[in-house]
């Protein structure tokens, strides 16, 4: 028995070391991107009259979109790395997310709700939704704070098509994409998978439901402020 225990310990040591380079790796690759991206950034605005057009700002919205990639897989590791929240403080979730569906074009409804959390990550879980709902939902694209039995409920919808059948719990995961969903279309990132982590930060549960009118909600659940 002592033996199986120690083989058991040994694979488990040597598990975590892997799963620890691979995360370091994956930051330290990001933190490598950044440079280059700014470069070619730099020579696109330097030569911007030479380069203009359809091409060009093809080539900027690509640049943006490994910019933002490269910053969520940071922010993916940090997370993957901290085992409480750096910053706390009470935030009214309705106000928040007001002023993040004002920049997205999101109809927010709902009442006061306060949570307790870092505004910056709150702030970003909010955008995250909002944008997948943007992405690869339908509009109008609404959120709704309100309270059930103490908690704070977060509310994200659009009236796309929904998810496809069996997905479940799996559109959480990084860079999940759907059977058959072609490589331009695209899968769904990080996104979802940094709301998860953003919530479980805080204490918050995220689950996927099928409105009855269509569409796909997601919904973020906060434990009562003390």
């Amino acid at each position: 028995v002592a033996a199986v225990a120690a083989s058991f310990n040994r694979a488990a040591e040597q598990i975590e070391r892997l799963l620890a380079a691979h995360r370091s790796l994956l930051a330290n690759a990001s933190h490598e991107l950044r440079s280059p991206l700014a470069r070619l950034r730099m020579a696109i605005d330097l030569n911007a009259k030479e380069q203009s057009g359809p091409m060009r700002d093809e080539i900027v919205r690509d640049l943006a979109e490994l910019d933002a990639l490269v910053e969520e897989i940071l922010l993916a590791s940090r997370l993957d790395h901290i085992e409480k929240l750096e910053r706390v403080e009470l935030v009214d979730l309705l106000a928040l997310t007001a002023e993040e569906g004002a920049r997205s074009g999101v109809d927010v409804s709902g009442e006061p709700g306060v949570v307790s959390g870092d505004p910056t990550l709150l702030t970003r879980l909010v955008r995250n939704l909002m944008q997948n709902a943007h992405r690869h939902g339908g509009p109008p694209v609404t959120a709704h704070v309100g309270t059930e039995g103490g908690s704070v409920v977060l509310k994200v919808r659009d009236h796309g098509p929904g998810l496809p059948e069996g997905t479940g719990e799996r559109v959480f995961e990084p860079f999940f994409r759907p059977q058959g969903r072609s490589e331009t279309a695209g899968g769904w990132g990080l996104g979802l998978s940094l709301v998860r982590q953003i919530a479980l930060h805080h204490g918050a549960t995220v689950q996927h439901e099928t409105p009855s009118g269509g569409g796909a909600c997601f919904v973020v659940t906060f434990p009562a402020t003390s």
